[in-house]
């Protein structure tokens, strides 16, 4: 059988609808993908739940006007499915089985999308690596010797769409956790406007920070994702009231472009081939007719991004994260007392990086450090914003490489204490995306030993659709999008 799930969500819909493939051959061919597969991107096969519905669907006609009808999918395991196994990666969950579903999911059935699998990712989504989940290190399939990541948190979800076992996939992105994968995976990797897509059902790590996510292998199936999934949604009180929008039809509204790039940002790349690829196709996208202005902000400010981040994001997940006691759901343990229980359900269920996510943020709430830790925190991502703020307001976007290397070796030594490094502000800036809430999109720019690497285009708050359209000029610029590791380029 021809391999359709190497295709976009666009082609395969229009196959399906001309019927040379059914979603039963659709699955079938997914789930031994998925099996043979050996990157250890999959916490569970929805094998019975996929095939039922695959069957059902074949008693129907396929849908004209509905792009996802028989599309298999795959969501990262931090959405919550209800009667399907959802673990966080968590030694803490490894049995948890939920009684509802997120909305994400519930909008994605509704559409007749096709769960085929549940995700890896970094425990509870707090990691960079994908590494840390219980299941051990998630492969990146563009390395076929197993020895470099694909990025975390969303790891599993960005593995299974770079292998080509699904068209997309649905991730979290709490500081890059999407869009330094796709960079690593070559592909796009969007993260709308925080509140533009309902959080309902999703496992809060950072609730200011929090953002559905997802990847896709083109910018337009980006843009038809986002039309189904945006949208108010009262069961979630951060979800923002918009009028709907064709972002589709918008990505066709051709324009010229102001674009900004952060000097000091790129000054702090090593890689000269990355750099000097980036700085090459600015002057082709200035040929085309963007215009392409040059900033700076304060390098103590870029430096605060990380640890402002880590501190905001590692408070707000100690409190989000205090019901996993084991009482009502999760690993039980028996104690005397409740400190004795929580002690032994917390010890042996959770990794030592959530333990030290959990004791930075228990400090920085308590009342005597509050002022000096968690409030200077706060008062440091305001003035972070409203720097990226003053920036946007003089331009469309800014663009800047989504990552300062290509996937990185997982024995690569990550140097310690190096907030302060000037080397650290390439590597950790796209959170200020989060700390903003600013719809952030990475897509393919490059090769380097024939492993991809990626530019970020950063927008204000709810220009999603220009951040869409500016992505598409630049992947029609470059020719790269439908990548799949291993196929020839």
């Amino acid at each position: 059988m021809k391999d359709y799930l190497s295709l976009s969500i666009f082609e395969l819909h229009e196959a399906l609808i001309k019927k040379e493939v059914n979603p039963l051959d659709l699955v079938t061919l997914a789930l031994a993908k998925i099996k043979s597969d050996d990157n250890n991107a999959v916490e569970y096969i929805c094998e019975k739940e996929a095939l039922l519905m695959a069957k059902k669907l074949e008693q129907e006609e396929p849908e004209i006007n509905n792009i996802f009808w028989g599309i298999p999918y795959a969501i990262k395991d931090n959405f919550s499915t209800k009667d399907i196994l959802t673990t966080a990666s968590s030694r803490l969950l490894a049995d948890y089985v939920p009684v509802f579903s997120s909305e994400v999911y519930e909008r994605l059935n509704k559409a007749k999308a096709i769960l085929i699998a549940k995700a890896t990712l970094d425990e509870l989504a707090m990691g960079g690596t994908g590494s840390s989940g219980h299941k051990g290190q998630t492969f990146n399939p563009w390395d076929k010797s197993h020895t470099r990541m694909i990025g975390g948190s969303s790891c599993g979800s960005a593995s299974l769409v770079a292998g080509g076992l699904v068209p997309f996939s649905i991730g979290s992105d709490t500081g890059d956790s999407v869009r330094k994968p796709a960079s690593y995976g070559g592909l796009v990797g969007f993260k709308p406007t925080w509140g533009l897509i309902s959080r309902y059902g999703l496992f809060p790590f950072a609730t200011s920070l929090d953002t559905v996510a997802y990847f896709t292998r083109n910018v337009t199936d980006s843009a038809y994702l986002l039309n189904l999934l945006a949208g108010h949604d009262p069961k979630d009180m951060t979800s923002a009231k918009r009028q709907a929008i064709n972002y589709v039809d918008k990505l066709h509204n051709k324009q010229s472009y102001v674009l900004t790039v952060i000097d000091e940002i790129v000054e702090t790349i090593s890689d000269h081939y990355i750099k000097n690829t980036f700085i090459n196709h600015l002057h082709l996208l200035e040929q085309q007719g963007f215009v392409v202005k040059h900033v700076s902000i304060d390098q103590k400010l870029l430096k605060a991004i990380n640890p402002t981040y880590y501190i905001i994001s590692s408070a707000e997940a100690t409190s989000n994260n205090a019901n996993l006691d084991g009482i009502k759901f999760g690993m039980y343990q028996e104690g005397k007392t409740y400190e004795e229980m929580l002690f032994k359900v917390r010890s042996l269920g959770f990794s030592d990086r959530i333990k030290r996510r959990f004791v930075i943020g228990g400090l920085a709430l308590l009342e005597e450090n509050q002022q000096e830790i968690y409030l200077r925190a706060a008062r440091s991502r305001h003035l972070i914003v409203n720097a990226f703020k003053r920036v946007l307001n003089e331009c469309d976007a800014i663009i800047l490489p989504a990552s300062p290397t290509v996937a990185k070796p997982f024995n690569e030594k990550i140097p310690t204490k190096s907030f302060d490094k000037s080397s650290s502000i390439a590597e950790n800036y796209l959170s200020f995306g989060n700390l903003g809430g600013f719809p952030s999109i990475t897509i393919p720019l490059g090769f380097k030993d024939n492993l991809p690497f990626g530019v970020n285009i950063t927008g204000d708050i709810f220009t999603d659709e220009k951040v869409l359209g500016i992505a598409k000029a630049v992947e029609d610029m470059t020719g790269l999008k439908d990548l799949i590791a291993g196929e020839t380029r």
